[in-house]
């Protein structure tokens, strides 16, 4: 009973959500640096490579075996490093415009966490603590110059 009880706890504080939300744009984002890689960066660089195809390239180990009738008897055993190539790429593209992304929410978020930049609303948290902070100061102001009076 407890479990169901923690489950539903962490259900209605909305974890379960935002997890499923992010697994959600994960997949989508996903999707979009697959095709961005395929058919966006890696038709130019096989355009600069003369048309070499990099999923295509791969480093034979043994040679398949045909008999006389054309059904493969052994079949060709090799290294796709074409595709390690290409996986390279989706990961420093998905990193490059992860770092992207970040940098421009910690942006907005520092603006909106800045309770003199007019701008961006600031959240009432972040006024309160920042108009506590000013009446200290003021207040730290005060009891100096009394003291060395």
């Amino acid at each position: 009973m407890k479990l169901l009880q923690e489950f539903k706890e962490f259900a209605v504080k909305g974890n379960m959500i935002d997890m499923a939300v992010g697994i959600i744009i994960g997949a989508s984002f996903n999707k979009v640096i697959d095709v961005m890689v395929k058919q966006v960066f890696m038709p130019p660089l096989s355009l600069l490579s003369d048309g070499i195809h990099f999923q295509d390239k791969v480093w034979v180990l043994r040679k398949a075996v045909n008999d006389a009738s054309g059904s493969v008897l052994q079949p060709q055993i090799a290294v796709g490093y074409g595709a390690l190539i290409e996986a390279l790429l989706d990961f420093l593209i998905i990193g490059f415009t992860v770092f992207i992304v970040v940098k421009f929410m910690n942006r907005l978020r520092n603006r909106s966490e800045d309770p003199k930049d007019k701008r961006v609303e600031t959240p009432k948290d972040i006024q309160l603590l920042s108009g506590i902070t000013e009446l200290l100061e003021e207040q730290n102001t005060l009891l100096k110059t009394k003291v060395k009076r």
